[in-house]
């Protein structure tokens, strides 16, 4: 693609960032992500059924783990945007990367269990009048849900690990 200005463009947008810095986390990527988790998790349960056996249940024990990672990465989220981009405190190099590689893998690792999570849904819902599946449904879907959090957690600390525009000012 090139990289000129024009309607709808950002100025820079589509060229090389500079050297030693990291593109953002691209939004189509992580959709495509979604998309190979649904497909992922969707023909596990088939493959499993059609073997005869019985697809594996996500516990609640899951959506408390889920919901305390997110939890985590928002608090991460938060005290890194306070220190970087309102406080203007200096974060010491690898401290900010590991930061900011955490964010990544966790968009990267959430948009794939959320599709996961949503093709096992999917996968039963067909079979909605029956209280096991009806369950597996309520609790996939609750955990495709928790995992949208992770990664929303997870580029909103990638996004706090950016450096201010004007790098002058901190102190």
């Amino acid at each position: 693609m090139s990289g000129g200005t024009g309607p709808g463009r950002a100025p820079g947008a589509g060229q090389e960032p500079p050297p030693g810095s990291v593109r953002p986390t691209s939004r189509r990527l992580l959709v495509a992500i979604v998309v190979l988790g649904v497909a992922i998790g969707w023909t596990v349960v088939k493959a499993i059924e059609s073997s005869g056996g019985v697809a594996p249940m996500v516990s609640w024990l899951t959506l408390v783990a889920w919901s305390f990672l997110a939890a985590l990465l928002f608090a991460a989220a938060r005290n890194t945007h306070q220190r970087i981009q309102v406080r203007h405190e200096r974060v010491e190099p690898s401290r900010a990367v590991f930061l900011l590689m955490l964010g990544k893998a966790s968009a990267f690792v959430g948009a794939l269990c959320a599709g996961v999570y949503a093709g096992f849904a999917l996968s039963f819902l067909g079979a909605l009048s029956s209280s096991g599946p009806r369950n597996r449904v309520i609790t996939t879907g609750a955990a495709a849900v928790i995992s949208v959090l992770v990664v929303t957690a997870g580029l909103l600390l990638e996004r706090a690990c950016r450096i201010p525009d004007d790098p002058e000012e901190t102190p």
